[in-house]
């Protein structure tokens, strides 16, 4: 019976710091606190040291759960990834996450040498295992502060924190074993083990999501089990990558790459089962990996920890940074705040503690100075990377708040979803009426009643509006179903300009303010900089106190926008008639300019 009592115990416990997790996220979305650090503290308080008192030194049950909370989350962030997020900063991303890591690794190492008087083999080890940074921790903060970034900046983050964890694990997995092998062969059995796991890894990882793929949609399993059978599979498809001597982190990025940019059935519930999957797993791991530290034993390492990071915060990281960014023509201001941004996380600490289970000598000193440098990072970087993207100009100008919406999965349509959103009085389809070609009202509830979409009309505030939509552009519905800042539009002017107009043109007639990222540009040029994906008509951008709303889009460039003002025209131009005559004059100009451009390629 006491073996069943400690058991219940167990459970309670686990329970209940599970609760105090989840409800410590309200605190940290409060007060902008880096969510991370609040799992962390949370475990060390329930150690050994902590209130709780709890022993826990198991590292092989520390990396058991770390690899399977780690491959969700990785497949998680593959599924959410469009491929058409990647174009124009793919190879920048992926040259980030690949060089990026190991310069970081090499210049980061050789500090640590010095301060922790290593061998050189063991201070590269050190500087791998903080080599990676932590996406979540990034973007959560940034919704937390209701920042949007700009698309460029936002897209090569995204795509190196998703891609750099496997080759940190590469580099801290081949120096683990050079250092077990006493160095012999060095230079060619990194490059070995790093082409062997990539080459597994990415093999492995791209056959099972499409073999998970074919799965969804061939065969018609139970209600509710779509979602946890891909679960299921995403760690299935990392431990056979790891088994077969492959990197199983990025196999599982890599499947849920190739399922989230298919067509596959039951996608919006296996997407809401994995925004469940994805929290408990990052508070499993930060509650085990707290409950795993010693507090008492990290202050002998406070002051080389405190000297190594913020050498990789002011030193390492940028350096790595500015080789690999400068060559794609990234601005000073772009490369400082991806710089600055670059948070480490649980993978670090996780990988801090492989040195441990291969009985390396000193492998006390990598756990406890990779879990202080973690803490420094999100103590400095990450209650100021909201600060930074203001600072440095990295907030997108068009940031509106995210919509409530409800997906409903079409059983036996791949190609369509429903959604399903509340219509607020200030959103642009209420004010402007305005809907891309590939979205149809479906339904409208209005005062208790369904309503067809003749029955219902114009759509009006305080209904809720189903659409039908393609899955990869329901995001793109929500920026014009999400409710505008500020009062609710009127609409009292609207003028037409062609694509190709430039937007200084037209703030300089009508005294609008232009973003810094947009001038210099076309119409066509600013949507395309604003949209990552194609674009679409009723697509907008702010200009205050206007926007610009697509009206025409051929070849994916958009040919025609309306620009409407929302507020009375106390602008630059106040005689009515001279506002109506701006198009034609920024029309012709305009013309006159890709007439002389044509001119001097034909000379």
């Amino acid at each position: 019976m006491e073996s069943l009592t400690i058991a219940n115990v167990a459970l309670l416990l686990g329970a209940l710091f599970l609760l105090i997790g989840i409800g410590s996220s309200l605190l940290a979305s409060r007060f902008g606190a880096p969510l991370l650090l609040v799992f962390l503290c949370i475990g060390m308080l329930a150690g050994q040291d902590g209130f709780g008192g709890i022993m826990f030194d198991d590292f092989r049950a520390t990396f058991l759960i770390g690899s399977a909370a780690l491959a969700v989350i990785l497949f998680d962030g593959g599924l959410r990834t469009r491929t058409a997020s990647f174009r124009g900063v793919l190879a920048p991303a992926a040259l980030l996450a690949t060089i990026g890591v190991v310069v970081t690794t090499v210049v980061t190492g050789a500090a640590a040498s010095l301060i922790l008087g290593l061998s050189w083999i063991e201070g590269m080890l050190m500087g791998a295992i903080v080599s990676s940074t932590d996406a979540a921790a990034v973007f959560f903060l940034m919704r937390s502060n209701g920042v949007r970034l700009r698309r460029r900046v936002n897209n090569t983050l995204e795509i190196e924190s998703a891609t750099n964890d496997p080759a940190a694990v590469f580099l801290t997995i081949a120096l683990v074993e050079l250092l077990l092998a006493r160095g012999a062969d060095s230079g060619w059995t990194v490059a070995a083990i790093l082409a062997q796991q990539a080459v597994i890894g990415a093999a492995i990882g791209v056959l099972g999501g499409l073999s998970l793929a074919f799965a969804l949609n061939r065969f018609a399993f139970p209600h509710g089990l779509h979602p946890l059978m891909t679960v299921c599979a995403a760690i299935a498809i990392y431990a056979f990558a790891a088994v077969s001597g492959g990197s199983g982190f990025l196999a599982a990025y890599l499947a849920g790459l190739v399922i989230g940019n298919r067509p596959v059935r039951a996608f919006p519930t296996i997407l809401s089962f994995l925004d469940a999957t994805t929290w408990l797993s990052q508070i499993v791991m930060f509650l085990v990996l707290g409950l795993l530290v010693t507090p008492s034993s990290l202050i002998g390492y406070a002051v080389p920890a405190i000297l190594i990071a913020a050498f990789l915060i002011l030193v390492g990281r940028p350096v790595a940074v500015w080789m690999c960014l400068t060559p794609f023509g990234f601005s000073r201001r772009e490369k400082a705040f991806v710089s600055w941004v670059g948070l480490r996380g649980a993978v670090s600490i996780f990988l801090a503690a492989i040195p441990t289970l291969a009985n390396i000598p000193n492998a006390e000193i990598y756990f406890n100075v990779a879990f202080f440098v973690v803490l420094v990072s999100l103590l400095v970087q990450g209650w100021s990377v909201a600060a930074a993207a203001t600072r440095l100009g990295q907030r997108s100008g068009d940031a509106a708040p995210d919509p409530k919406r409800i997906e409903i999965d079409l059983p036996g349509q791949l190609e369509l979803e429903m959604v399903g959103y509340p219509i607020a009085a200030n959103s642009p389809v209420v004010a402007r009426a305005v809907f891309p070609p590939w979205a149809r009202v479906a339904m409208v509830v209005r005062d208790g009643e369904v309503l067809t979409p003749e029955g219902a009309g114009v759509l009006k505030a305080g209904d809720y509006a189903y659409f039908l939509a393609p899955p990869s552009r329901v995001p793109r519905l929500d920026r014009l179903v999400a409710a505008a800042d500020g009062a609710q539009p009127t609409t009292l002017g609207t003028f037409t300009f062609g694509g190709d107009a430039r937007v200084e043109d037209l703030a300089k007639l009508y005294g609008l303010h232009i973003p810094a990222d947009l001038q210099k540009m076309t119409i066509a040029e600013a949507f395309e900089e604003r949209f990552e994906d194609r674009v679409d008509v009723g697509d907008r951008v702010d200009i205050e106190p206007a926007c610009l709303v697509a009206t025409a889009v051929h070849e994916d460039k958009v040919a025609a926008v309306a620009v409407e003002f929302d507020e009375p025209m106390d602008l630059n131009v106040r005689n009515g008639a001279l506002a109506r005559l701006a198009p034609i004059i920024i029309g012709a100009k305009a013309a006159s300019e890709a007439l002389r451009r044509r001119l001097r390629r034909q000379n």
